[in-house]
């Protein structure tokens, strides 16, 4: 369905809140309860709530965390999921240390055959610091296998850090130039209570500026269907590409097409804006399909004009590990 022009298609769905990761800017400064397993929705009510969507007109599904293998049963829910007629397009977005050629290969025999992985440099030991685990070697070659197998497009998330990794712009726009892989560099996004510092946040122009003072003016791509907000680039002869993604220097609301539906069961419209709507207590509740239709279909109605994250130091309450990434 359509709001303010935006063609709300798009569902992320986060079946966990838990890690096995601990990354410096995704977790929170002060430990905080895990959601405990009766409050998370089943595979079951969240397969429930994709058959409501769909018929709202939701066609792309992106399953997230958390670290969504970490969560038993995963690969017999996607299955099922995969089995919904109305979706066209099924992505995840993971952090690879926990998938291996078998998990993957079945995957790709589903119709699973886009991923997104979060590799935020290019170092071993700089990676235990940012992440609290030794798995970058793990990591990295997950991430071609899945090229081998065929996956594509293969996008590989980067925040970038002052003083963290934000020596290694260039390097990691690189892996672009003999890999047929989308590198995106996405704007920190200060939320909750973080390890990160505001004065830690690098934007897009000094990012952009730092490839192609190495590498040359960037070429500009033209979106697919399947992109999301990412502004896409090649550096000349390259085999991928360079994404850049601005939630704080110039947002792209008005192009958002998304709905997100956390691991607690509640709907959020905007990943940059507090407000969100629980389905799931109506749904064990017994609330018909017409009465949780009438809850989505209010929640895309909300979805703002805008988000003013980068104003005034305006900061999100929600922790982004709670949401989903």
């Amino acid at each position: 369905m359509k709001i303010d022009n935006r063609k709300i298609n798009y569902l992320r769905i986060s079946i966990t809140d838990r890690c096995n990761f601990n990354c410096r800017y995704c977790v929170p400064k002060e430990p905080s309860l895990q959601v405990s397993h009766d409050e998370v929705a089943s595979y079951e009510e969240i397969l429930q709530l994709v058959d409501i969507a769909v018929d709202l007109g939701i066609t792309k599904v992106r399953i997230t965390g958390g670290e969504p293998f970490v969560r038993k049963g995963i690969l017999g829910f996607l299955e099922k999921l995969c089995q919904i007629k109305k979706l066209n397009d099924i992505s995840i977005t993971t952090n690879a240390s926990l998938l291996n050629k078998e998990k993957l290969q079945r995957l790709w025999d589903m119709g699973i055959t886009r991923l997104n992985f979060s590799l935020d440099t290019l170092k071993a030991d700089k990676f235990s610091y940012i992440t609290g685990r030794d798995k970058f070697s793990r990591v990295f070659d997950t991430i071609h296998i899945a090229r081998d197998i065929g996956f594509s497009p293969i996008k590989i998330n980067v925040v970038v850090l002052k003083g963290i990794n934000d020596d290694e712009i260039a390097d990691l726009a690189a892996i672009s130039i003999d890999q047929p892989f989308q590198i995106r560099f996405i704007e920190y996004m200060p939320m909750g209570n973080s390890n990160i510092d505001n004065d830690q946040q690098v934007l897009t122009p000094y990012i952009k500026q730092t490839i192609e003072s190495k590498f040359g003016e960037l070429i500009p791509v033209t979106k697919s269907f399947k992109d999301g907000p990412a502004k896409k680039y090649k550096i000349k002869n390259s085999k991928g590409e360079v994404g850049f993604i601005t939630p704080v220097s110039q947002h792209f609301c008005d192009e958002c097409n998304r709905l997100r539906l956390t691991a607690q069961g509640r709907l959020r419209p905007c990943l940059l804006d507090d407000y969100e709507k629980n389905i799931l207590t109506p749904l064990r509740d017994g609330a018909s399909k017409e009465e949780l239709t009438a809850i989505m279909h209010k929640v895309i109605i909300d979805k703002p004009s805008s988000h003013h994250l980068g104003y005034a130091n305006n900061k999100i309450i929600s922790q982004m590990s709670s949401i989903g990434g």
